[in-house]
């Protein structure tokens, strides 16, 4: 076996209206006055209420920031940090909703606790003082962000996504509901789904893999494939449940081990084109286990005995109605094979290019977009 150092420490509660231990869960942590970090769709669902009213149960000061949109930028974080510097002092931060939320989250905690701005912190442990306590409650069946150190935060202008990453960062606690994704549509169920089964797949393979994180992969990827369906075409929320809690085991599989060239080449997409990132993700996924295929294909079959897993791949797109090409994203008016070069150069420059278990050549990024446009 492969030597490696994994830390687990994180506090993980699962269960329906687990969300209701919040309050105890805030106690615990030591906090008092709360910085909620949310957006506008977690409010109109009525999971903000939910969340508020638990704190509010134990009398817990409550500042909700709800300015969050995808894909959050460095303003986005300015804001929050602004915000609680507005109701100062917070001694604990509540990340509330899919990863942009969960991110902009951890993002405002680097800041308000090390100062500067996100860019001092791209990459790995810059953050030189302690953090606030912080805890996650995702609320699409996804993200993973909730059990990972890293804060995905774009560029303002470039949207360049920057990894920022500190172990101090990791939500100490985890909150796994599945009744807050009862009124997940069907569309972001099936974007967000996509995208955690590429992390257990993209992880199980990856160049940092180890015999730790292809467990919690292995195991991700079972409970993944086996519910996708049901979770998206039924909005079954038992279905659901087990989607969130694979997706929480692919995001502990990923801070064991790391990506590879699907997130990669997505990033450039989301970019440019302001593709949705699952959507972005599954565009390339299929195309990126056929390319790593001659190097790790009996670990692609270690995780789908049944056939291939490109293929399946692609049926699971179908029955999430997902697109497979840049035209059925309705980016074709701006979308062409021009772009290939700037989207390659792009992608090789991505933290998760360089973990892929086939090395990236340009050539080879040039020929893996070739095959969505």
């Amino acid at each position: 076996m492969i030597a490696f150092d994994s830390n687990l420490a994180q506090r993980v509660i699962f269960g329906e209206n687990s969300i209701e231990k919040l309050a105890e869960s805030t106690i615990t942590l030591g906090g008092s006055r709360v910085l909620l970090v949310t957006d506008p769709g977690i409010e109109e669902a009525g999971i903000l209420k939910r969340a508020y009213s638990s704190l509010n149960s134990e009398k817990i000061t409550c500042y909700i920031f709800i300015g969050v949109e995808p894909n959050p930028t460095e303003k986005h974080v300015r804001a929050a940090v602004d915000f609680a510097k507005a109701n100062a002092p917070i001694d604990l931060i509540i990340g509330l909703g899919g990863g942009s939320a969960m991110d902009c989250a951890k993002g405002a905690n680097f800041i308000l606790t090390n100062g500067g701005k996100m860019e001092d912190y791209w990459g790995t442990n810059k953050a030189t003082k302690r953090m606030l306590p912080s805890i996650g409650v995702p609320t699409t069946i996804g993200t993973g962000s909730e059990a990972q150190s890293f804060a995905l935060i774009s560029q303002e202008d470039s949207h360049i996504k920057m990894a920022c990453g500190d172990k101090k960062a990791q939500f100490h606690t985890v909150i796994l509901d599945p009744t807050l994704t009862e009124t997940l549509p069907s569309s972001v169920a099936a974007a967000t789904g996509i995208d955690a089964i590429a992390h257990a797949i993209e992880s199980y393979v990856s160049t940092r893999h180890n015999a730790m994180s292809q467990m919690f992969s292995q195991q991700a990827w079972k409970l993944l494939n086996a519910n996708f369906e049901s979770a998206i075409t039924k909005e079954n929320y038992h279905a659901r449940g087990k989607m969130l809690f694979g997706a929480y085991l692919a995001g502990v599989a990923i801070e064991n081990s790391m990506l590879g060239a699907a997130h990669a080449c997505a990033n450039p997409l989301t970019a440019r084109y302001n593709i949705t990132h699952g959507i972005a993700v599954a565009l390339m996924l299929p195309h990126v286990i056929r390319f790593n295929r001659n190097i790790v294909g009996e670990s692609y079959n270690e995780l789908y005995s049944d056939g291939d897993l490109a293929n399946r791949i692609e049926e699971l797109m179908k029955i999430g109605d997902i697109p497979n090409t840049l035209q059925a994203c309705s980016v074709q008016h701006q979308g062409n094979t021009t772009d290939i070069p700037a989207l390659a150069n792009e992608a090789s420059v991505q933290w998760t290019a360089q973990f892929n278990p086939r090395p990236l050549a340009i050539h080879n990024l040039i020929r893996l977009y070739e095959q969505i446009f």
